[in-house]
């Protein structure tokens, strides 16, 4: 279902840098080897990472290190938001790291549109 968005964004002509971090890096190898979203074509781990570490490969992918003001701007956003469960944890540090990176995230989490002043581009499922 959401396959076919998230294709049609990585196939468009012209896209900016995509960045992945080590939080979406190793979402992106857990979701390739999750049954229930790969069916049939889940891969191994180690075949996870061979995928990943092709994408990261290309010119127009990188790896981007955290930048210096994501741990202080999470630690303050945690502080003040004091979110009730650890469910919104990731997304907080998500937000965090692009914003202190100055990039836009995308993702189709509609969670993320909770963050104040982050860029945000929400892909839609395919068929909604």
């Amino acid at each position: 279902m959401h396959h076919g968005a998230a294709r049609a964004y990585w196939m468009q002509p012209v896209l900016p840098r995509l960045w992945f971090n080590r939080i979406t890096m190793l979402g992106l190898v857990r979701l390739l080897c999750e049954p229930k979203i790969m069916g049939e074509a889940k891969l191994s781990p180690t075949r996870a990472l061979e995928v990943y570490e092709h994408l990261e490969a290309l010119p127009e992918v990188g790896f981007m290190d955290e930048p210096p003001a994501c741990g202080p701007a999470f630690a303050a956003a945690l502080r003040s938001m004091a979110p009730s469960s650890g469910r919104l944890l990731t997304d907080l540090y998500l937000g965090c790291f692009a914003q202190a990176a100055q990039l836009r995230l995308v993702t189709f989490d509609r969670d993320f549109e909770r963050f104040a002043g982050l860029a945000v581009l929400r892909l839609s499922p395919a068929g909604k």
